[in-house]
């Protein structure tokens, strides 16, 4: 009887159920070879018509960019030369000159030479404008200028440069170039040891275990790891490093997606390094991605305490995928989950604004969850810290300081007048604040807050519709008024401005190593975390609120 009802009644169910699914894949699959169809017919017509001779290449590029920037901003389109790119990133190893480049206004500039390497024995400095590279001269180069920095192990290259004004020229050769997931670690007093971890790459888990075991056979009892203004990278590499604070088998990271092949629980499979040593973690408005799997992930497991600022809030997982030609296609396949199950991405891509730009979760309608000793954590909106931080939030107006590169320059023209500072510590005072804001009046710099930026667009869309005479006035008054509330701004922010100042100073002298040196006993998170660790009573008191 049982058995003539499945025949009669279930299965032709269950065919119907796979007869729809089926219909509605073909239904997808249609309407995709249609839009293919459709573009490739357009792309050709457009190459063989249109008046100008066109660049295929370009325009295929562009188009797709322009296709996945509907999505978010983590599905990406690599042509070859960003695959390279793509690859220096997660491996951290490649051939150059060992320097971080800047482009900016058409010009190249050297933003930061790494000690050791090419450029710096080349004697190439911070603010280094480069002008020429062997028979290429960059301003008239329109590509990425990098790559021309990029070659085979021991290849010479001859460049020219400006120096305060001063046309130089040197030789370097090429060189493999290291990229360490761990720049620094050392001793904040004679029991912490604090590691610095600025990225997440494919040796980020084994440089943190070898400074963890170096750390520990220092005398270090207890540890701060740094998290903060690092971007993230590979997710197993997350999983790894909390694996060194906590056993085997511990859940860390779950992912869900539409597709059930990218649905994974992400579990430690190896021993710890240290199960009980006390850690705090520091992070930022820039500690994103895998930063947050780590840093929410031993939080939830009441693991470590984390100090500073709510993190970026980057839930979404990407996967590289090849396609054909040496292009690759970084697509958000899934979102990520902490052990206590709260997904901490911050935007919502499916929902945008008036003017286009995704929708933010309100702090209103954040979700709460409990982490193993039943403390409570929220989701939507990056990692919230056990102890928040004011310092650690920059200021509007410092961040329109350090994007425009006013705190740059300045710095380039400070080091020319006070070249023997060497391992000195900068004492800035008032007089040197002063000098500064004369510096960017002089310099005319726009520090482009988000107002003034918007301002500035009613002034062009005026120009536009030919009605900026009638309101010049009046934006004119605005506009200063703006700019005056600005140096009102930069002022109240003294004290965090002559700080990140003195930071570039030091790392124009002694190289980053020697600038994370000096925030060992210099920088006031650095030693919030270390005051909470040398205090047993409050560390555990966070810990089993």
């Amino acid at each position: 009887m049982i058995t003539s009802f499945k025949k009669r009644y279930l299965l032709p169910v269950i065919a119907g159920g796979f007869l729809f699914v089926g219909a509605g894949f073909k239904e997808d699959f249609f309407e995709i070879a249609k839009q293919i169809e459709i573009f490739t017919t357009l792309f050709k017509t457009v190459n063989m018509n249109y008046v100008d001779q066109t660049n295929p290449a370009e325009l295929m590029d562009k188009s797709i960019k322009s296709m996945l920037a509907e999505l978010d901003p983590y599905t990406v389109y690599f042509n070859e030369g960003d695959v390279v790119r793509f690859k220096i990133n997660n491996t951290g190893e490649y051939t150059g000159i060992g320097a971080a480049i800047t482009r900016k206004d058409g010009k190249t500039f050297i933003r930061e030479p790494y000690k050791g390497y090419a450029a710096d024995k080349a004697g190439l400095k911070a603010g280094d404008e480069i002008i020429q590279i062997n028979d290429v001269i960059l301003a008239d180069f329109k590509e990425d200028a990098s790559q021309l920095f990029r070659g085979s192990k021991n290849t010479k290259i001859d460049i020219k440069y400006k120096r305060n004004g001063e046309l130089r020229s040197t030789q370097l050769t090429i060189d493999e170039v290291d990229v360490k997931a761990v720049p620094f670690y050392g001793m904040t007093d004679a029991k912490t040891g604090y590691i610095v971890l600025s990225q997440f790459n494919g040796k980020a888990s084994a440089e943190t275990r070898e400074a963890l075991e170096k750390l520990k056979d220092q005398g270090a009892t207890q540890i701060i790891l740094d998290l903060r203004g690092n971007p993230g990278g590979l997710l197993n590499e997350a999983v790894n490093i909390c694996n060194l604070f906590v056993p085997a088998n511990e859940v860390i990271v779950t992912t869900k997606s539409k597709i059930e092949k990218h649905n994974n629980t992400y579990r430690t499979s190896k021993q710890p390094v240290d199960l009980n040593i006390p850690l705090a973690i520091l992070v930022d408005g820039k500690s994103a991605s895998a930063s947050e799997i780590v840093a929410g992930a031993l939080q939830d497991l009441d693991r470590a305490v984390v100090i500073g600022a709510r993190s970026y809030g980057k839930g979404l997982v990407q996967r590289p995928l090849d396609l054909t030609y040496g292009t690759q296609l970084k697509v958000t396949i899934s979102r990520y989950y902490t052990p206590s199950g709260r997904c901490i991405q911050a935007l919502d891509y499916s929902k945008k604004d008036a003017n286009g730009k995704a929708v933010k979760t309100d702090a209103k309608n954040y979700n709460a969850f409990k982490t193993r000793k039943g403390r409570t954590v929220y989701d939507g909106g990056g990692i919230q810290p056990d102890i928040e931080l004011a310092e650690s939030k920059m200021s509007t107006v410092a961040e329109a300081l350090l994007r425009n590169d006013a705190i740059f320059n300045y710095v380039t023209q400070y080091v020319y007048k006070n070249p023997n500072l060497g391992s000195s510590i900068p004492n800035l005072t008032d007089a040197d604040f002063t000098d500064f804001k004369n510096f960017i009046k002089s310099q005319k710099f726009s520090i482009d807050t988000k107002t003034e930026l918007a301002l500035k667009e009613v002034l062009e869309q005026a120009k536009k519709e030919k009605i900026d005479a009638n309101i010049k006035t009046q934006y004119d008054a605005l506009f200063a008024s703006l700019q005056k509330a600005e140096e009102t701004e930069i002022d109240k922010n003294k004290a965090e401005i002559i700080n990140l100042m003195k930071d570039e100073i030091i790392k124009r002298f002694q190289y980053k190593e020697g600038l994370y040196q000096y925030y060992t006993k210099n920088n006031s998170e650095i030693k919030r975390a270390t005051q909470l660790l040398n205090t047993a009573a409050e560390y555990n008191k966070i810990l089993v609120k």
